[in-house]
């Protein structure tokens, strides 16, 4: 049984859409994370990037508890999370599953389901026409 899993993330969300044999799980994980500014030196802007950082890892490590039986990955998001996930997936021996990295704006639960689908689908039709080739 093939699994497909999409991930839209940013800072302060994701939604991890699994995919088993055309059934789709949705699952959502809020970061409870306040908007981060970068500050410019000084001790206690230190400790709060130190803060946020370590905060920034639970939240991955907890999306990333959904993804260890998959077999494609497909990242989204609209801003650095996605590229930040990316690497946190590649650094844990995930990137050979990783499929694609898209650009994708603040999307509905749905709208997220639908580009995960769409995409996996038009992925195994392609992998289809090469097979008969």
């Amino acid at each position: 049984m093939k699994r497909d899993v999409g991930v839209w993330i940013d800072h302060r969300k994701a939604v991890v859409v699994c995919v088993n044999d055309g059934v789709e799980e949705i699952h959502s994980i809020v970061s409870d994370m306040e908007k981060h500014v970068r500050h410019s030196g000084g001790d206690a802007e230190d400790q709060q990037d130190h803060r946020f950082t370590n905060h920034l890892n639970e939240y991955y490590a907890k999306v990333i508890s959904f993804l260890h039986d998959a077999d494609s990955i497909l990242i989204l998001g609209p801003g650095e999370a996605k590229g930040e996930f990316e690497k946190r997936l590649r650094a844990e021996s995930f990137g050979a599953r990783i499929v694609g990295v898209e650009t994708e704006d603040k999307m509905t639960d749905h709208q997220i389901v639908a580009n995960v689908r769409e995409h996996f689908l038009i992925s195994a039709e392609g992998n289809q026409q090469n097979k008969k080739h």
